[in-house]
């Protein structure tokens, strides 16, 4: 029996004060499905497991036992100088320690300079036969196929407490994460999972999940992690309705608009207790084929999902609308002022408004790369929201900003606050509206900050247009903040990502029992 660690890096530190508050309520639960399988499965393989998820409170470090044997360490890729801090500190301690998750997805032969494995795929026999050190040092390996079903939530249960609840009890703000479906039919060129096909999982698994979490956690909120949740509506929502609808669980999905277009989907979400629905936009120049509008595209796509989430709203309480603002087709004012309308038009929606991420393995980053519009001096921890990691097409940096800022500026304005206040929602939705409004203007400022430089700062500005490739001492010092002690294990010097993609001839190992 071995001692195996598996630490999900959810978050990261944040300013004080309303960020205290901000990472109880909703960073707590930015948990990932597949450390907690991990672990379930190292379990079932008679090994002792420590599982912990760490969002930004305390120090990861103390998150897990000093005398481990392995470690598993998930993250996206805006936590991953942590992640290599914590990887050379776990080593000095003689633990083997294994990457898996998004970043290593994204960017292997960069993570692989630290860890002893990176995992791009996984199953329960892979995951075996790294514990039981069957694989060479610094390799990357990966199952021929993802996993095909999750441990039910009853087998998770040590994890889901350890994670979501406190102290060992669900609060008001527990979610769940839930699987009921892998991969997706839509081939978005930004999406890590532009290539992976859908595939449903177990639909006796989910029932008794379902039926599991009916009977012994009451009222407890569910989330889907599905990337198109109910591609296979009809046979999905049966097993909800399985469930006597007294003692149905609330939960949450994210899910392209094609897929809840009808009153009648909608009605039986409404009747199966869906709470919370987050479609994704993406873009009012692309993408239309996600928001059922066909081809249509700017003001036309606007109007009809509008509409759509007009209907929507009558049915399900809660919605989050997703988009990427500065993709390669949008130019100009109209993306930017088309979205300031719709903002005030479905204010019982809370926006998600991004900025382009160029993340390995996808479309958008090959075009980039080839284009030479990438930053490649940029650390990847500022590799999220508010920093720009690229060049883009059709703006100038200061424009961009300029215009970011502006349309933020409307999230925290009193109109769509009064709006909001008086839109049909539950009282637990306006509570995150206001949360989130406060959010909003922590990156509106954030912004602000990155504008001011970029407006007089010659080298910065250079930095962002691709004409200078020395790293601005403002991303230095940055850097240091984010990772405070941990800046000294691995200096901004050594942070320069690996971008290069081409491992697979001689590095990857493809495994399959």
């Amino acid at each position: 029996m071995k001692k195996v660690g598996i630490l999900d890096l959810g978050a990261g530190k944040g300013p004080k004060g309303w960020e205290h508050y901000f990472g109880l309520i909703e960073k707590k639960q930015y948990v990932g499905v597949t450390p907690q399988v991990v672990s379930v499965w190292c379990r079932q393989l008679g090994h002792a497991a420590y599982y912990a998820t760490y969002y930004g409170k305390g120090d990861p470090l103390a998150k897990l036992p000093n005398d481990l044997d392995v470690v598993f360490i998930s993250t996206h890729s805006n936590l991953a100088p942590l992640a290599y801090a914590l990887c050379k500190l776990y080593q000095r301690r003689g633990a083997r320690v294994i990457i898996g998750g998004p970043h290593a997805k994204s960017f292997p032969l960069d993570a692989l300079r630290y860890f002893d494995l990176v995992v791009l795929e996984c199953d329960k026999a892979l995951i075996e036969d790294i514990i039981d050190d069957r694989f060479p040092r610094k390799s990357i390996v990966s199952s021929r196929k993802p996993y095909e079903d999750t441990p039910t939530i009853e087998e998770r249960m040590p994890e889901i407490k350890a994670s979501v609840f406190w102290n060992d009890k669900p609060y008001l703000f527990s979610l769940i994460p839930m699987l009921a479906s892998m991969g997706c039919p839509y081939t978005c060129n930004f999406c890590t999972d532009w290539n992976n096909a859908y595939r449903a999982l177990s639909n006796e698994r989910l029932q008794a999940d379902l039926k599991f979490a009916s009977q012994k956690l009451p009222g407890v909120r569910l989330i889907f992690y599905d990337p198109n949740f109910g591609i296979r509506f009809d046979e999905t929502l049966d097993s909800f309705e399985n469930i006597a609808p007294a003692r149905r669980n609330p939960y949450a999905i994210e899910s392209s608009l094609t897929n809840v277009r009808t009153t009648e989907r909608l009605q039986r979400l409404r009747d199966t207790n869906c709470i919370a629905v987050a479609p994704g936009i993406e873009s009012w120049s692309q993408y239309s084929n996600k928001a059922a509008v066909g081809k249509a595209a700017l003001r036309e796509k606007m109007e009809r999902v509008v509409e759509h989430l007009e209907m929507v709203n009558e049915y399900v309480p809660f919605i989050q609308t997703n988009f990427i603002f500065g993709l390669d087709n949008d130019y100009g004012d109209e993306p930017f002022e088309l979205t300031k309308e719709f903002l005030m038009r479905v204010p019982f929606a809370t926006p998600t408004l991004n900025i382009p991420m160029a993340f390995g393995g996808t479309p958008l980053f090959d075009t980039l790369l080839t284009e030479g519009r990438l930053l490649p001096k940029l650390p990847f921890n500022f590799y999220v929201i508010p920093y720009l990691t690229v060049i883009l097409k059709n703006y100038d940096p200061v424009e961009y900003f300029t215009k970011m800022i502006d349309m933020y500026t409307v999230l925290y304005s009193r109109q769509l606050i009064y709006a909001r206040w008086k839109a049909k929602t539950f009282w637990q939705a306006k509570g995150l509206h206001y949360i989130r409004t406060v959010a909003f203007y922590t990156l509106a400022h954030a912004m602000g900050r990155t504008l001011d430089m970029l407006k007089h700062d010659r080298e910065f500005y250079a930095f962002h247009t691709g004409k200078s490739d020395v790293l601005p001492e403002f991303y230095v010092r940055e850097y240091q903040t984010q990772l405070g002690k941990y800046a000294e294990l691995m200096p901004a010097c050594e942070s320069q990502p690996i971008l290069d993609q081409n491992f697979r001839a001689q590095q990857l190992v493809l495994y399959g029992r």
